[in-house]
């Protein structure tokens, strides 16, 4: 993901792997910690609705601010211990596929100029809109393996069928 066109790409279609895999999910499982204070398929899943407001700010920041500075976030120390599972998934998925759309859309209308714009960001030596948006490319994908993987769990229910 070394362009912006498929960073782009991927953040597009994020939604249409997530919330169909999250369907597929035995009802069983969905809030199911494996351990505690370790996330289920819902906390994975809310989670990627949750972050959009966070992103949605960055992006307004960076794109008015000459290398403003970016507060890391961290839902272990930022949030509630149980705060997603409070979350209504089907609302959840809702936002989170409507605000995909809304932030693809913003991302659409960027220059490359745009994109180059950097932050001063706690965690990382460095921070472009760029690096922001693939970041996030990527987390859908590390949520989404982490969701398949607890679906998919030996020891628990078999999940649904995959609808065709």
């Amino acid at each position: 993901m070394n362009t912006i066109s498929a960073v782009i790409d991927a953040l597009d279609r994020a939604p249409a792997v997530v919330i169909p895999l999250v369907r597929q999910a035995n009802p069983e499982i969905v809030k199911r910690r494996p351990e505690p204070r370790e996330w289920s398929i819902h906390e994975n899943a809310c989670h990627l609705a949750e972050v959009h407001p966070l992103f949605f700010a960055r992006l307004e920041s960076m794109l008015t601010e000459r290398h403003p500075t970016i507060r890391p976030y961290d839902p272990g120390r930022d949030d509630e211990e149980d705060a997603l599972l409070k979350c209504d998934l089907d609302e959840s998925m809702r936002r989170f596929a409507s605000d995909r759309a809304r932030l693809v859309a913003k991302l659409h209308g960027l220059s490359a100029d745009d994109w180059a714009r950097t932050a001063e960001h706690g965690e990382y030596n460095f921070y472009s809109i760029f690096t922001m948006f693939r970041h996030l490319a990527l987390h859908d994908l590390h949520h989404a393996y982490r969701i398949e993987e607890l679906m998919l769990r030996r020891d628990w229910p078999v999940p649904n069928p995959v609808a065709s």
